[in-house]
């Protein structure tokens, strides 16, 4: 099925003649009288096919020629094309003699017609184009083939020439803005935990990287306030949660399961409850003779014991009591400067 010769006349008597051991031909069994009269008819067959056979080979010959041809065509439209864009496709100096005609106006027609050319092209839309040419009738052929191979081959060209067109330049991804502000990235997009471990004053990074990805495609930076990870060149940045000391840390690799350890200390000294800070014996010795020093200069008040009274417990708390009718004695009456009879001694000092 599908063979050219099977386009052949008497293309069934012949094989059916020619191969005595063949039970099926094209899905169809060779009865015993079909295989009687092949065999009758045979030389007459065989004749018939060597005459079409030698038809064909010349339509080949013929449809190979044709091929050639249209091939070189197109060649050479794709070199006249790809020589436009450079100067001097003409052919002739720009200082040529006999040249009566101005290169700038033989450039201005030369435009125009090709303009016309590709108006007259571009009326039809590339789905019209495409369509065209599969409807278009062809031989079944190699040739046919390999113009079909060409074809398609021109149009997937075209299309990555339009998306590389189309495609932009990404822009480099901002990591710190103008401010100083760091950003959380994951361009990897991957899994990763940050612990702040406590008890041991450090925080870790713990990046889920493919198992099989070498080494050797991850670079580590760690920062005092970030830590950013390159994996195939694709940033990944986490901002700590406390300032850490880059010097101190390191990295490491599971070899089971491949992933990325970060390990980042903290900075700042551990404050443990249950350690006693221990003082040197020098400055012990000398805070005890700065003590004697101060205990020697301290100053005490004294009281006068003669003067000094325990309070009367009985009298703290008493009875009411009548009130007793005794007058009172009139309070001296001081000679005001006023009166007459008052006379002022120098040697008294004055009353506050």
């Amino acid at each position: 099925m599908g063979n050219p010769c099977a386009d052949f006349e008497g293309y069934r008597e012949f094989v059916v003649a020619t191969l005595p051991q063949l039970q099926r031909l094209d899905g169809k069994e060779i009865e015993r009288s079909e295989r009687i009269k092949a065999l009758q008819n045979y030389p007459v067959i065989e004749e018939k096919i060597r005459e079409q056979e030698k038809a064909y080979c010349l339509k080949r010959s013929k449809e190979k020629g044709e091929a050639e041809r249209k091939l070189q065509e197109e060649e050479e439209k794709e070199k006249q094309k790809e020589n436009k864009s450079k100067p001097g496709f003409d052919g002739r100096w720009y200082t040529d003699i006999n040249n009566t005609i101005p290169y700038s106006v033989l450039q201005r027609d030369e435009k125009e017609h090709s303009e016309i050319e590709e108006s007259k092209v571009n009326k039809k839309t590339p789905d019209e184009l495409e369509k065209e040419f599969w409807e278009k009738p062809t031989l079944f052929s190699p040739e046919s083939r390999l113009e079909t191979h060409r074809y398609l081959e021109k149009q997937r060209k075209d299309k990555e020439k339009l998306s590389d067109k189309k495609k932009k330049e990404k822009p480099p991804r901002t990591l710190i803005t103008a401010d100083g502000r760091v950003l959380n990235i994951n361009e990897p997009k991957l899994d990763f935990s940050l612990k702040d471990d406590e008890e041991n004053n450090q925080i870790v990074l713990d990046l889920a990287v493919y198992r099989f990805m070498d080494t050797s495609l991850m670079d580590v930076n760690v920062q005092p306030t970030y830590v950013r990870v390159l994996v195939k060149g694709k940033p990944f940045q986490v901002v700590l949660p406390a300032e850490v000391k880059p010097d101190s840390s390191f990295a490491k690799r599971s070899q089971t399961t491949g992933h990325l350890v970060v390990t980042m200390p903290k900075v700042g000294e551990v404050i443990s409850a249950n350690r006693k800070a221990r003082t040197p014996e020098k400055n012990n010795e000398k805070n005890k003779l700065q003590q004697k020093k101060r205990s020697k200069q301290i100053e005490k008040l004294e009281v006068d014991p003669s003067k000094y009274s325990f309070p009367d417990v009985t009298n703290i708390v008493q009875e009411k009591k009548p009130a007793s009718r005794k007058i009172q004695a009139k309070s001296p009456v001081v000679p005001c400067a006023e009166n007459s009879d008052f006379e002022d001694n120098p040697e008294v000092p004055p009353l506050i």
